[in-house]
């Protein structure tokens, strides 16, 4: 067995400790020879720690092929005090596999009273918005810009790793140990791509609204920086983002609308004002001008300024016609400077929109 010890480079990207407490996560990846852990080898186990204000990552390298055992008592002696089990598609691969090797030799199972964190079932939603071709972890780093010194895939390494076994040439063990350090690296600068996530969650404030050309453009301070641009087109609504700040481009409509009362059997409508009036209003109307509402006559017309909620939203708003689903908000004084309104307008569009 051997254990090698190298601090990462420092990057930009490596932001997992604005999300997490960092003294409490433990970054990891293995190599294995294959995807079945009754049937392969485990080879190679590579986490990051937070130690002294930087990252450092350790490997255990199963170098004599007979090693699997120890390099994986070694690793649950490691990582006991963590509370934090941070992996790329670990809840996929990393984590059911270890668990059935700790099993295979009696051995605790580590995950049993962690929390996992995979980034990648966390921000796999983001493939259509950012345009990536998949989401394998090298498809994000191309995406952050990152570029590899390693060429090789996993499945590549395993006949490296093998022919190791039988003649320990010193190159090829640089290759496996190189391919699982960056696996490390790019996972922690991956961890950059929460910030998304986070805007989704609403981590977010309304700093200034202005009308331009018949818009309303919201700008919005993010609390966690995004990587990269994003731009969203919702309908007819525009979405941009950078670092810690963010717009959100909504048209504004001049039009008639109906707001439509949601306890219909208690009004009348009357055809020729063509509106919905309380019953205790309109049992002064004559009878042959009234008739019962029904859900879709049940309403008032309103001429004004409105923004779309896309569907019914944060407050029960208007609609061009009963049977649609997008609802507008009218543009009054009071909605314009009730800052939770706001607020709950911006997060609830950019939810919709990063859906």
């Amino acid at each position: 067995m051997d254990k090698i010890v190298n601090d990462a480079h420092t990057s930009k990207l490596q932001t997992l400790q604005n999300y997490y407490a960092a003294e409490d996560v433990l970054v990891f990846d293995i190599e294995t020879t294959g995807f079945t852990a009754e049937h392969t080898a485990l080879y190679l186990i590579g986490c990051a720690y937070y130690e002294d204000h930087r990252w450092k990552i350790c490997q255990w390298f199963n170098q004599d092929g007979l090693s699997e055992k120890k390099i994986l008592h070694e690793f649950l002696l490691f990582c006991k005090d963590f509370k934090y089990f941070v992996t790329y598609n670990g809840d996929g691969f990393d984590i059911p596999y270890l668990t059935k090797k700790t099993a295979a030799y009696g051995m605790e199972n580590p995950f049993s009273k962690k929390e996992s964190i995979d980034i990648y079932k966390q921000i796999r939603f983001l493939k259509e918005h950012l345009h990536l071709e998949n989401m394998k972890q090298k498809s994000v780093e191309r995406f952050l810009g990152i570029h590899r010194l390693d060429k090789y895939s996993g499945g590549d390494l395993i006949k490296v790793y093998q022919d190791y076994v039988k003649l320990p040439v010193k190159t090829n063990k640089q290759l496996l140990l190189q391919h699982n350090y960056e696996d490390i690296e790019g996972l922690l600068d991956c961890a950059s791509m929460l910030a998304y996530c986070r805007m989704k969650a609403g981590c977010l404030l309304v700093r200034r609204m202005s009308v331009r050309q018949n818009r309303l453009l919201f700008s919005l301070e993010l609390e966690y920086p995004l990587p990269k641009r994003l731009t969203i087109g919702l309908q007819d609504i525009i979405i941009t983002g950078f670092q810690n700040e963010a717009t959100i481009n909504v048209p504004i409509y001049t039009e008639e609308l109906k707001f439509f009362f949601d306890n219909y059997k208690e009004y009348y409508y009357l055809p020729a004002e063509d509106m919905a009036v309380h019953k205790s209003v309109a049992n002064y109307v004559d009878k042959n001008y009234r008739e019962p509402a029904k859900r879709e006559t049940c309403y008032l017309r309103k001429q004004g300024y409105f923004i779309s909620q896309l569907d019914d939203g944060i407050m029960s708003g208007y609609k061009r016609d009963y049977t649609e689903k997008e609802s507008f908000i009218e543009l009054t004084d009071s909605f314009l400077q009730d800052l939770d309104l706001l607020h709950a307008y911006a997060r609830h569009i950019i939810r919709l929109a990063l859906s």
